[in-house]
C-alpha cells in the first residue's frame, strides 16, 4: 500500500464502530496504532489505501462515524 491515509478517531468507541462499518461494506481497512507524529486522544486509527478515502468518508457521515482527521501518505 504505497499511497494510503490514516483516519483519526476522538474515542476507541468511535474506532470500533468504523472498524464494524468498513466490514458491513467490504472496505478493506486495518486498524493499527497511532504513528508518534499524529497527535490524538484515541490512541488507535483506520488505515486505508488513499483510492477509496472519498468512499470511506461518505460511509462514516452516512452513519454517523465521527473521525477526526484523516491524514494522506505517498
Amino acid at each position: 500500500m504505497n499511497n494510503y491515509c490514516l483516519m483519526t478517531f476522538k474515542s476507541i468507541t468511535f474506532v470500533m464502530q468504523f472498524e464494524k462499518l468498513m466490514k458491513t461494506n467490504n472496505m478493506e481497512v486495518k486498524i493499527i496504532p497511532v504513528p508518534r507524529s499524529i497527535s490524538t486522544s484515541c490512541g488507535m486509527c483506520g488505515k486505508f489505501d488513499m483510492s477509496i478515502k472519498n468512499n470511506i468518508m461518505k460511509i462514516c457521515r452516512n452513519n454517523n462515524v465521527n473521525y477526526d482527521n484523516v491524514y494522506e501518505y505517498n
